[in-house]
């Protein structure tokens, strides 16, 4: 999955209201980043590199298996397959999500 797709998938996830109630980033490193405003209303999705409440450091590889559902958020924390800085809630209201 590319970023464009994970970028599409995300948007269509959080649609119109997320329940997020704060900004978070994916960061993919050179592989872009995927910042979720989970704020305005309507929530919107982009690739802007702005600063966000949580930020998710993660490979595009396996943000696309977070997307699809193979790679369990919690698993993958465990695992250390992605990062999390930032408000840690966040991150856990984003399971409910994706």
């Amino acid at each position: 999955m590319n970023l464009e797709a994970c970028t599409q998938a995300i948007r269509t996830k959080v649609g119109a209201d997320s329940g997020l109630a704060a900004t978070l980033k994916f960061d993919c490193g050179a592989d872009g980043v995927i910042w979720i405003d989970g704020v305005s209303t309507p929530n919107s999705v982009s690739n802007d590199n702005t600063d966000a409440d949580c930020t998710v450091g993660i490979t595009l590889e396996n943000l696309g298996a977070l997307i699809t559902g193979d790679l369990e958020p919690t698993t993958g924390f465990m695992a250390g397959k992605l990062k999390v800085s930032g408000d840690m809630g966040v991150a856990m209201r984003l399971q409910r999500v994706l």
